[in-house]
């Protein structure tokens, strides 16, 4: 008879040595981080094996414990996936994609006529999220920018995060060169106030200072260059279609790289999943090619 020790102690153990804190474990299983800390202690007590060395500021597993973590997250990981097939409904074959809000309108959207062109009995839920937004247990994948570093996730890079200025053609008609800039006509986003001090640096016009309208979001702040209200920094691959369509226009050749990429990102266990599978090979392979041939692509 197949003997299981102490369940929710094993539970406790592999959050926590998955995600390094008690307290991260807390949050993904919904319990205290004290509680995590006194369930690992009982499982060691039971199991007679030290299985973390107990820093002052962060938890370091043994080498019992990394080779229990090692094989625990797999087991737990399969468990998942066997769960979502068992309980989901075998007529049901749908996605739910997390996004942020910009990501969705101006990229996600625009291009999910192609993937129900080739899967068309595959039905792709967006939910918006984006990078301060948890991934959540409902969600089939996630697209998010970043460092690639999710603990507990597949990340596999997307897009490549440029900054590039853009503004409307009449705009770009006054500008010949980084030193025509000024200050007011820069649009900035307010979660990203890193991004014109580095283009401009690159540029060679460090001393300018951004001091155009603010927005939350990029969606936002290239509407208002599209509307002519300034220039605005644009990122890959937000402005891809609208350089492509001429809505905006990209005055300056020069592309500065965030320090970040788009991934996608998701849990091991879905790689098995018949639509996950279809969708990851149309994203990854959408990725690749250029804005241009994508909107012929659309247009035929």
């Amino acid at each position: 008879m197949r003997r299981l020790l102490f369940l929710n102690g094993i539970k406790a153990f592999e959050a926590a040595a998955r995600t390094g804190s008690f307290a991260a474990a807390g949050g993904e299983l919904n319990v205290s981080a004290a509680a995590i800390s006194r369930m690992v202690h009982l499982l060691e007590e039971r199991l007679g094996v030290a299985l973390f060395e107990r820093k002052a500021n962060r938890l370091v597993t043994t080498p019992a414990g990394r080779a229990y973590q090692g094989g625990l997250t797999p087991i737990f990981d399969a468990l998942a996936g066997l769960t979502a097939q068992v309980t989901a409904s075998a007529s049901s074959r749908v996605l739910t994609v997390g996004v942020g809000p910009t990501f969705a309108m101006k990229w996600m959207i625009p291009h999910l006529a192609e993937f129900r062109k080739a899967e068309p009995d595959i039905e792709v839920r967006i939910t918006t999220g984006g990078m301060a937004v948890p991934f959540a247990d409902d969600w089939s994948c996630g697209i998010q920018l970043g460092d690639g570093h999710w603990p507990g996730l597949v990340a596999e890079p997307l897009f490549a995060a440029d900054l590039m200025p853009v503004c409307t053609a009449r705009l770009a008609n006054g500008l010949k060169r980084p030193g025509d800039l000024k200050g007011p006509s820069l649009i900035r986003v307010a979660h990203s106030p890193d991004d014109w001090p580095s283009w401009l640096k690159a540029a060679g016009v460090p001393r300018l200072t951004a001091r155009g309208p603010e927005f939350q979001f990029y969606g936002q702040a290239l509407q208002a260059a599209s509307d002519g209200l300034g220039i605005a920094m644009g990122i890959r691959p937000y402005i891809d279609d609208d350089l492509a369509a001429g809505r905006l226009v990209a005055p300056f050749a020069l592309s500065v790289p965030k320090g970040m990429r788009w991934y996608l990102v998701y849990r091991g266990f879905h790689a098995e999943q018949r639509d996950f599978a279809a969708f990851r090979r149309w994203i990854i392979r959408a990725a690749t090619e250029p804005a241009a041939r994508r909107k012929g692509a659309r247009n035929a």
